[in-house]
């Protein structure tokens, strides 16, 4: 029993396996289905494996040397659902980037530059490349620093990471504002497709915790109505079961000196927190005039950086407009951390389909 080279981190608010791509298959349904025994799915629990119960830590990056010159890394972002056999690549995730940098440098893909490094990540899913400066010092990478973000307990050091705009259209129909499902709707996407709605317009204030909102069945069957109204106005393949975008997020007025308040459905679960490019559509759909947004927002002087609340506190970014083109923005840039959790080999289960029994 060899095993299989992993290592378990922490990438901003999320968790999950990081491995090499050449440690995997690389035909995509065995990979999968390797994934799934290792992180334990489908299980409520994921008693069997490396995953925590939440799509937040549920979650892995692959990494490779990139085939060109424009990045230093290819990352591939799979989630892996928690309770289904579902192993899906429909997006990318900001926060687990935020651990493929220091991991690139600790595997030797990415030599270690001074007491800073800078290593240009191609996010796999969508084909945006980010930059990510890791402290160095030494020519090792460090997790131990001052920075604090919130839903994460204590300080580490910062992983300073830059995005370049999105490929496609910031606004996919066009509009500021759709009538989807009956409901007024900003469909965005800097990074994170997004669909934003005021947290009025489904019945609920915005500062419910992420358990009330689960739990309340209107809200969670308007939402399933909303997303699978934005399907096809998003251009988005497959189906609301299989695919976890767009994400749908309730919007209403700051309550703590921020910008906005945010709760974040991702899809079928509610957000502790914020993905990092979740966070970089709603910055966007705070600076494009005519959203839903407006009315709500509390917009910073200029140059100070857009606080985006949400359950557990918030997040701090800056969103660069583009000069004389008011509905584009240009990079978005953001902090976050990252820590080594474990680093070794993970021993999935075996391939025989898990049976349903009652835990005890």
């Amino acid at each position: 029993m060899t095993g299989i080279p992993c290592a378990l981190m922490r990438g901003g608010t999320s968790k999950g396996g990081i491995f090499l791509a050449e440690d995997l298959p690389a035909e995509p349904a065995a990979r999968d289905d390797l994934l799934l025994r290792i992180m334990g799915s489908p299980d409520d629990r994921q008693i069997d494996g490396l995953g925590g119960a939440h799509p937040l830590t549920s979650k892995v990056g692959v990494v490779s040397l990139a085939g060109d010159d424009a990045a230093d890394i290819d990352y591939l972002f799979l989630q892996v659902a928690v309770d289904k056999p579902v192993v899906s690549t429909s997006q990318t995730c900001g926060n687990i980037l935020a651990a493929v940098a220091p991991f690139a440098i600790e595997r030797g893909l990415v030599p270690a530059q001074g007491d800073a490094t800078v290593v240009r990540v191609r996010m796999v899913n969508t084909g945006t490349v980010a930059a990510l400066t890791v402290r160095t010092p030494g020519g090792e990478v460090t997790y131990d620093g001052d920075a604090e973000i919130s839903g994460v307990p204590g300080t580490a050091a910062p992983v300073e990471v830059a995005v370049e705009p999105a490929a496609g259209a910031l606004l996919p129909t066009g509009n500021p504002v759709d009538t989807i499902a009956g409901v007024e709707a900003t469909l965005i996407d800097n990074g994170m497709k997004s669909v934003l709605v005021r947290a009025a317009d489904l019945g609920v204030v915005g500062d419910e915790d992420p358990a009330a909102l689960e739990g309340d069945a209107d809200v969670v069957r308007r939402v399933a109505e909303i997303r699978a109204a934005a399907f096809p106005l998003m251009g988005i393949d497959g189906t609301p079961e299989s695919t976890t975008t767009p994400k749908i997020v309730l919007l209403s007025a700051p309550a703590a000196g921020g910008a906005i308040r945010t709760r974040s459905f991702i899809p079928f679960r509610v957000h502790e927190a914020i993905g990092v490019l979740g966070a970089a559509s709603i910055a966007a759909g705070l600076r494009v005039a005519g959203t839903v947004a407006d009315g709500l927002a509390v917009l910073p002087p200029d140059g100070a950086p857009l606080r985006i609340e949400h359950p557990t506190g918030f997040l701090d970014l800056h969103v660069d407009p583009v000069p004389g083109d008011p509905g584009a923005v240009g990079e978005t840039r953001v902090i976050r951390t990252a820590r080594m959790i474990m680093d070794g080999r993970v021993h999935p289960r075996s391939s025989a389909v898990p049976t349903t029994k009652e835990h005890g």
